[in-house]
């Protein structure tokens, strides 16, 4: 499969992007000699499917479905079952993050891709049409909005899945991130959510800044709202001598850790990634949502418009 790179840049950041799954595959900053996230070496290599979503859109539910069902209007949906073979990840074994997008436009600083979902793909209902914007802003920041549109009721809950590394070492265990979350979503041995909980005295407290990695495997959701609002801050990854701030329209922030890295070809400037070689930050609807009525909604229906607006914004310490 050709993939293409498409070179953005502006106010000290330079992102370069492909077509496949609207993926973010390397990002500069100015005075820094490292990128900024987790890439492959080949384009091809995305589609041969060695990415671990680095840098995708994921989607059209980003995150987990447990049983690969939901029921929207008393009507059962099953859907693509491509996580441990019960459940479904992303949107499916062909969501949005493994999927070839149309570039819409493109400017120096800025870039619009779109797809189309018919209606059924992977279980979901209704026809979908999504677009991501990604522009280079003023004071070092990356701006992602994601739009959705659909024809008939269904789900939206979209994600851009980087892995960062803000400081070009081996591992992120050199990195503190904090965030404004008073609660988490606990999961089962499935990392399927089985409610809400406070993070008080939990490893997911990180309101006063916590190390990363942590013990175990961290890949949770912490609840910034209950649900969808304006702009805000909500984190703060730290790393020595730069940190990004991230701002949300989203009510969760997703957690990975990278504990299951393992990728075997290589990544940006030839580097092989390993446990913890990244971490994923992801904006969203919390998971499984549909499944559980004290979450925040992530239907959508026709006549309206899904829209997030997520920032990562730099500073050099």
């Amino acid at each position: 499969m050709d993939l293409n790179r498409h070179v953005i840049s502006g106010h000290g950041l330079t992102a370069t992007f492909t077509e496949w799954g609207a993926a973010l595959v390397d990002l500069r900053l100015d005075g820094v000699g490292h990128p900024l996230v987790l890439g492959l070496a080949v384009l091809g290599d995305y589609a041969a499917g060695h990415s671990s979503y680095m840098g995708a859109t994921a989607g059209r539910v980003a995150n987990r479905i447990g049983n690969a069902r939901f029921t929207l209007d008393g009507v059962e949906h099953r859907t693509d079952p491509n996580f441990l073979g019960r459940h479904t990840l992303h949107g499916g074994s062909a969501g949005i993050g493994k999927r070839v997008w149309d570039v819409l436009e493109r400017g120096s600083d800025h870039i619009r891709f779109g797809i189309d979902l018919d209606d059924g793909e992977m279980g979901f209902p209704g026809a979908m049409r999504i677009e991501a914007l990604f522009t280079c802003a003023p004071g070092a920041c990356l701006r992602v909005e994601y739009t959705a549109t659909c024809e008939a009721p269904t789900l939206c809950n979209i994600a851009h899945h980087s892995y960062w590394n803000l400081s070009g070492s081996a591992d992120v265990s050199d990195h503190y991130l904090t965030v404004a979350a008073d609660c988490y979503v606990p999961v089962d041995d499935d990392l399927i959510p089985t409610g809400v909980a406070d993070v008080a005295g939990t490893e997911f407290d990180f309101r006063a800044g916590r190390s990363l990695p942590g013990a175990g495997l961290l890949d949770h959701n912490l609840c910034l709202s209950d649900a969808r609002g304006p702009l805000r801050d909500v984190a703060v990854l730290h790393a020595p001598g730069l940190s990004m701030a991230i701002a949300t329209t989203e009510p969760g922030l997703q957690v990975y850790d990278g504990a299951k890295l393992n990728t075997p070809v290589p990544g940006l400037d030839g580097r092989r990634y390993g446990p913890h070689a990244g971490v994923a930050l992801e904006p969203q609807v919390w998971p499984d949502a549909p499944n559980h009525d004290d979450f925040p909604d992530c239907g959508l229906r026709p006549g309206e418009t899904y829209h997030q607006i997520t920032t990562f914004t730099f500073s050099k310490d």
